[in-house]
């Protein structure tokens, strides 16, 4: 083989991975991408606990500043951190602040997410998603994972496990969020 053909196998070769790696990029674009800080937040659907279940979905809460938790019963976690998300809901729920929990328990068991919610003496909006699809769209890496999301729709903050949400540097994260115009 000459050097020309084998120059003509090198590029040949640059050029289907090069393809390749565009057309994976194109269709997986979802797949390789993660929700991350600047990011906008992506649609999600849950249902809600009431007597007779309804859909919200992320456009529910269009122009509002939401502190988006996903959580499980099970988690042990997930039941340290509860106390702190109900302290900031009370103090800042009144400034604006919609804090919505969504489960990722399995189907059936939403008496079971009703029994936490009432143990915790949680008032705050919970949500149950018991097919965990928004695990999947929010591309968490388990339970707890928390997103703030701004009026605008970005995520502002990620955090993975439990945090303090009643600190003082969340509390400021939040009030400043709040402070910003509807869009």
């Amino acid at each position: 083989m000459t050097a020309k053909q084998q120059w003509m196998v090198v590029l040949g070769v640059i050029a289907l991975l090069a393809g390749g790696a565009f057309t994976a990029s194109h269709f997986l674009r979802d797949e390789l991408t993660s929700v991350s800080v600047g990011s906008d937040a992506p649609g999600f659907a849950a249902k809600t606990l009431t007597a007779t279940p309804s859909m919200k979905t992320l456009t529910d809460y269009r122009g509002d500043v939401i502190l988006l938790n996903i959580w499980a019963t099970w988690c042990i976690p997930c039941r340290t951190e509860m106390p702190s998300i109900e302290a900031v809901h009370q103090a800042l729920g009144p400034k604006g602040l919609k804090v919505v929990a969504v489960s990722v328990d399995n189907e059936g068991e939403e008496q079971k997410i009703r029994d936490f919610a009432r143990e915790y003496q949680l008032s705050f909006e919970m949500l149950h998603d018991p097919s965990g699809s928004i695990e999947g769209i929010y591309r968490t890496t388990g339970v707890p994972e928390t997103f703030v999301i701004a009026r605008d729709g970005t995520v502002r903050k990620k955090w993975i496990g439990p945090e303090d949400w009643n600190s003082e540097g969340n509390q400021r994260l939040l009030q400043s969020l709040l402070a910003e115009p509807k869009p």
